[in-house]
């Protein structure tokens, strides 16, 4: 018994004293000095080794994981965050960091979650964020992200989560995302997003929560959401779109498919039991 408590004794030790690369730690320095660490709720004792830091996961003396959620951080995200090249997760919902994102983002080759809600980003989304091939989870939403959804997000195969809502995007969907097959959530409601939703939309089989409400998106709604056989839960309401729907798709939509007229009034969207020759017309 002796011998087992003398053994995890040392563990714990090994494991306080693990110390990272001399790049890996600046990176991380840089960031603290950035995001204001001397501000946060739990910050980091500099003269420590990093496999102590709050929020800092350390394994085999590199940095996988950083997660400083609600941690009243401030300030800007170090471009040297992709010096963390180890780096799997990335949690910093619910701060007060401002300014664009870095482009670096792009060289974290093992990054499977990238969470930065709930913050004052602003900027475009970086187009470089579709060179992180790992990524499972996107989640960008509470932000003040403008311009357009990046096509390079087509790029991320493994994408499981897309949530970007509650942001200044624009433009269309990307056609790229469509393509995105292994996607379960996806995200965009609350933004200022215009062009219509394709067909291809039945390629996200595997599509589990589908949010488009509060946009400008227009046209027909696709009969194709029907193939969506995963999908429990959706709401494109509040969107520009016009035409039928069937009794099927009414049903799946949150807000039984309320749409904003050329007036600016809230219609329902007519349900029609043959879609093959329905005639376009909102009640």
């Amino acid at each position: 018994m002796r011998l087992f408590v003398t053994l995890f004794a040392l563990f714990l030790a090994t494991t306080a004293l693990a110390e990272v690369s001399t790049a890996e730690r600046k990176a991380l320095l840089d960031f603290y000095k950035t995001a204001q660490g001397a501000q946060w709720i739990h910050t980091w004792d500099l003269t420590k080794p990093v496999a102590t830091w709050y929020g800092v996961k350390v394994e085999n003396d590199q940095v996988t994981a950083i997660d400083l959620s609600d941690n009243n951080l401030s300030g800007t995200l170090t471009a040297k965050i992709g010096d963390l090249k180890h780096l799997q997760s990335l949690v910093l919902f619910k701060n007060n960091l401002e300014g664009a994102l870095p482009t670096s983002l792009g060289q974290l080759k093992k990054l499977q979650t990238l969470n930065v809600s709930f913050n004052k980003f602003s900027g475009t989304i970086p187009a470089e964020i579709g060179n992180a091939v790992s990524l499972t989870e996107l989640v960008m939403f509470m932000n003040d992200f403008s311009g357009s959804i990046p096509s390079s997000i087509g790029a991320l195969t493994q994408l499981q989560t897309l949530s970007l809502y509650n942001n200044r995007l624009t433009g269309d969907i990307p056609a790229a995302i469509y393509a995105l097959k292994g996607l379960r959530t996806l995200e965009l409601n609350s933004n200022e997003l215009t062009g219509s939703l394709q067909p291809e939309i039945a390629n996200l089989t595997a599509l589990e929560t589908l949010s488009l409400f509060d946009n400008k998106l227009n046209g027909r709604i696709p009969v194709e959401i029907e193939k969506l056989n995963n999908l429990t839960a959706m709401n494109i309401s509040y969107n520009k779109f016009n035409g039928f729907v069937t009794k099927k798709m009414y049903a799946k939509d949150m807000m039984n498919m309320t749409m904003i007229n050329e007036q600016g009034l809230a219609v329902n969207l007519s349900v029609k039991t043959d879609p093959n020759t329905a005639i376009a017309n909102e009640e």
